[in-house]
């Protein structure tokens, strides 16, 4: 079931984790699929284009859109999966780190959903979806940096839904709970009582599916926000 034929996507982050595994399965349903992270080198394959880009940086951002033009002609669909993730107490978090991530999970996702609206309302049919997370709507300990950025990009996807509402573009939002990436590979979660062990996490396929699950839904639907966890 090829539901993606003829249609270009942009996921982002998809070195590892949610991005690569949406990216992995947009190719298989038929989609063109451009892949940008930081650890990818440019390349060019029957499977994918990738882009070496950091969503932090507006020099990157500005040449993967004239790449991506370049190659595909322009996205239909645009998947914001870059993340980073820190797990400290607000009384042990810098400024800094901070900034690290309103960077990385705000201000990047920002960034490119700015620089690819324009080329997304020429299309019929265009879709963005923000990879968000459990902590964008629930408080959690340990998280005063990310869960800033995390509520931040809610409050992001929330307005741009509102402000596009009339146009072709339709917004969705998927907030997953725990799910088993490199992002925990510094915390070791296994062998920590405090947090989820690796096996009670979600995959990264099964987030993906739902991702895919929101951009393949009739013209006429929009799932404007989807919440996981594990079961």
């Amino acid at each position: 079931m090829n539901d993606l034929d003829g249609r270009v996507a942009v996921v982002t982050g998809a070195s590892r984790g949610i991005g690569r595994a949406t990216a992995e399965l947009f190719q298989t349903r038929g989609a063109r699929v451009v892949r940008l992270s930081r650890s990818l080198a440019n390349t060019v394959s029957e499977r994918f284009v990738d882009i070496t880009c950091d969503v932090t940086s507006d020099d990157d951002v500005a040449a993967a859109v004239a790449k991506v033009v370049e190659e595909t002609g322009g996205p239909d669909i645009v998947v914001n999966s870059a993340g980073a993730f820190s797990l400290k107490p607000a009384t042990e978090t810098t400024a800094e780190e901070v900034n690290q991530q309103l960077a990385v999970n705000l201000v990047g996702p920002f960034r490119l959903v700015r620089a690819f609206l324009p080329l997304l309302v020429q299309r019929r049919r265009a879709h963005v979806v923000t990879i968000g997370s459990i902590a964008d709507y629930q408080p959690l300990p340990g998280n005063a940096a990310y869960g800033a950025s995390k509520q931040g990009l809610r409050a992001l996807h929330e307005i741009l839904a509102a402000e596009l509402s009339d146009g072709p573009v339709r917004f969705t939002l998927v907030s997953p709970g725990p799910t088993d990436t490199s992002l925990w590979d510094p915390l070791d979660p296994d062998g920590r009582r405090d947090l989820p062990n690796r096996e009670q996490m979600m995959a990264p396929e099964e987030v993906a599916a739902a991702v895919l699950f929101a951009v393949t839904r009739a013209p006429t639907t929009n799932i404007d926000l989807i919440r996981m966890n594990p079961a």
